[in-house]
Parts: structure tokens; C-alpha cells; sequence
């Protein structure tokens, strides 16, 4: 790295490297500067909330629980039905209220082919809201 001296000598000739020195500085005073002040500048403001007592008020729509064991059969609501009356139960409950929730609780042993008929039919009646009724526990 070349330095410049104070000698008057004529030999000097300009340099040619840049100082990095200076500039690390004044970057590492601008990173302190950002560091200190960026807690600052959240506008956070603290408002004591009132307390309430009441309940949140969650409005309860009919469901539907659909079952299906290992062997095929169909049961609404607890109540053993058979496959072809399935889709006049499920237009008679989607025209009573199209919002009614379809929860299905199929065997682990269930083919496939019987939870994805349930749902074709409870999509073809007009029921969209379906949802699958699981074991939380882990095996």
C-alpha cells in the first residue's frame, strides 16, 4: 500500500489504491447509529383494554355426523341407512339449509371408493361444507 509523504521530493507519483479505512468507519458508524435508533421506531401504543364477562357468542349450525365402518355400511347421524337412500337424505337436508356441516367419520379399514361416494353425493345434493372427523392420539 503506498503512503503519501511530506518530502518535496519529485518522484512522487499519485496513488493509486483507494483507502478502505475510512469508508469501514463511517459504515460501522451508520450500523450503531441503525442499531441504537431501530427500537425507537415502533409505534407501539399502550391502551388499557376494559374487561368484559361475557362469552363469545358462536352461532351452532346443524351437522350432520356420517359414519362409515370397515365393512361399508352407512350410518347418519348413528342410524343405520342404506347406500341408495343416502343422496334423498342429503337433498332433503340441503334443501332445509344449504350451510349444514357434513362431518365424516370413516374407518381407517374403509376403501376409499366409499368416503369419495359420500362426497360426490353430498356434492351433487347441494352440501359443500364437508369435513373428516380424525383420532387426535398418535399410533
Amino acid at each position: 500500500m503506498a503512503f503519501g509523504s511530506l518530502s518535496d521530493s519529485r518522484q512522487s507519483q499519485p496513488m493509486a489504491e483507494i483507502n478502505m479505512i475510512p469508508l469501514i468507519d463511517v459504515m460501522l458508524v451508520l450500523l450503531v447509529i441503525f442499531i441504537v435508533t431501530a427500537p425507537l421506531l415502533t409505534h407501539a401504543v399502550k391502551v388499557d383494554l376494559p374487561r368484559a364477562s361475557s362469552q363469545v357468542n358462536i352461532p351452532k349450525r346443524e351437522n350432520v355426523q356420517i359414519s362409515i365402518d370397515a365393512s361399508g355400511s352407512i350410518y347418519w347421524n348413528g342410524e343405520l341407512i342404506q347406500a341408495d337412500a343416502l343422496p334423498a337424505r342429503m337433498g332433503e337436508t340441503a334443501r332445509l339449509d344449504t350451510q349444514t356441516e357434513l362431518h365424516i367419520r370413516a374407518d381407517g379399514d374403509t376403501a376409499y371408493k366409499q368416503v369419495v361416494k359420500v362426497m360426490s353425493d353430498a356434492s351433487r345434493a347441494g352440501l359443500t361444507r364437508i369435513g373428516f372427523v380424525t383420532d387426535p392420539r398418535q399410533p
